[in-house]
């Protein structure tokens, strides 16, 4: 009997390590890469947030909104002497602050040729920002066909400078 004992040990110890769950591999973290930085003008870095007006025709207002990413100016037009108020005209500018600038669009009503209404949308990009206002450049216009698409035909689209003045707050009586 002594001679099954050792026999017996052996046979234990093999079957308690061969009954041991196997080492787990290592795990490998992974990390997505940062993202790309922002990349506006200097001077845009901060809420460019605030009333506005058109430097060339002061009519057009703009009223801007921004989130820390986007800034949304709605355009708003003054109406003559003989009207009270403003007149929301719909249309908008839509800027993100993007690894690739300060970039997005105008967003307005079109028309076709023969009337019909519809959305259109025009690249825009914030070039410039101090403290007197915006500068942007942007498509001035396009053509639309009669199923409110871009016109294959007609002139390519050309990038205007469109410089929006900050107005200062009324000081009050």
């Amino acid at each position: 009997m002594h001679r099954a004992l050792p026999s017996l040990a052996l046979g234990f110890s093999v079957l308690c390590l061969t009954a041991c769950p196997a080492k787990a591999p290592p795990t490998l973290e992974t990390r997505s890469p940062p993202p790309p930085p922002i990349r506006v003008p200097p001077g845009c870095e901060s809420s460019q947030a605030g009333e506005y007006r058109h430097e060339e025709n002061p009519a057009f207002r703009y009223r801007g909104e921004e989130d820390g990413g986007t800034l949304t100016l709605a355009v708003v037009r003054a109406l003559t002497d003989t009207d009270a108020g403003t007149d929301s005209s719909g249309a908008s500018i839509v800027l993100q602050r993007t690894p690739g600038g300060f970039v997005g669009e105008t967003r307005a009503t079109g028309f076709t040729g023969s009337g019909a209404p519809c959305p259109v949308a025009f690249p825009t990009e914030l070039v410039a920002c101090d403290d007197a206002g915006l500068t942007l450049r942007a498509v001035a216009s396009t053509s639309i066909d009669e199923g409110c698409q871009p016109s294959r035909t007609g002139p390519p689209p050309v990038r205007l400078k469109q410089v929006l003045l900050r107005e200062t707050p009324d000081a009050g009586p």
